[in-house]
């Protein structure tokens, strides 16, 4: 990419990862600009949640150097883990107490103040449609309500910057749906989002810019546009609004790829 390095919320150059013998990363190139989606597409194991982790401060890379907003990784953590949030696969929700205890929780952390606090745990809860929940257990909450809670408590500290790790795997699709609709309001708000998935229609319908992560390395980068175009052969997607009629398009077509989800 030529974009400057001044208009990137990430920028990460020859990014290496190994445990023992297992390379994970193989000089991997990111450049992020701001306020936007950038979404690491793979299948499981592609390391996807290692370039997050590296990203995030959470564990160092063996090789290659890398900024997040602004901030050199190795040499100012501090300062990189004060601008962005994280949302990892597994919910960081404490099931024992409730959704505002959560949120109250992640304000302390913060160190803001007891007002602060509970004024921000209150327009989070309200803007994540979790209100009329806010004082059951968390362990109560169905899978999309947790991953809406999850994503109130990254935005406590209002990053910059979110790393969203395959947010909807496991989700209904209504409730992916309802996920897509949260990251495109943060981007709105000029939050830049990097988004890990092993969905395709995901990084189709959310991201700027996708990097498809293929054995430890970029395979391809682009805009979804520009990777179809990568890919030979034509294609025709046949939508139908009655079930029926849908089950037997599938039967009646064998090369077809149904997704009945959608």
């Amino acid at each position: 990419m030529t974009t400057t390095s001044h208009a990137l919320a990430i920028a990460a150059r020859g990014l290496h990862k190994a445990y023992g013998e297992k390379k994970v990363l193989d000089g991997i190139d990111l450049a992020v600009p701001r306020g936007t989606v950038f979404s690491l597409l793979g299948p499981n194991g592609a390391g996807k949640t290692t370039v997050v982790k590296i990203l995030s401060t959470l564990i160092p890379a063996d090789g290659g150097h890398a900024q997040v907003a602004g901030h050199d990784l190795a040499a100012d953590p501090q300062a990189v883990r004060a601008a962005i949030g994280v949302t990892g696969q597994f919910s960081a929700v404490d099931g024992l107490i409730t959704g505002e205890e959560n949120m109250l929780l992640m304000a302390d952390l913060h160190h803001l103040s007891r007002r602060e606090g509970r004024r921000t745990a209150a327009e989070l809860l309200e803007r994540f449609d979790l209100l009329a929940a806010a004082k059951k257990p968390a362990a109560t909450y169905s899978g999309g309500m947790k991953r809406r809670l999850d994503i109130a408590m990254t935005l406590v500290g209002n990053p910059r910057i979110i790393f969203l790790d395959e947010p909807t795997t496991g989700l209904d699709p209504r409730s992916r749906h309802t996920m897509w609709t949260i990251v495109r309001e943060l981007v709105t708000d000029g939050v830049t989002v990097f988004l890990t998935t092993q969905y395709l229609e995901e990084a189709d319908q959310l991201a700027h810019r996708i990097a498809v992560l293929h054995d430890g390395q970029i395979a391809a980068e682009g805009t979804a546009d520009e990777l179809k175009r990568l890919v030979p052969g034509g294609h025709v997607r046949l939508r139908f609004a009655d079930p029926a009629a849908y089950r037997a398009a599938a039967s009646a077509l064998r090369e077809t790829t149904p997704d009945d989800e959608s």
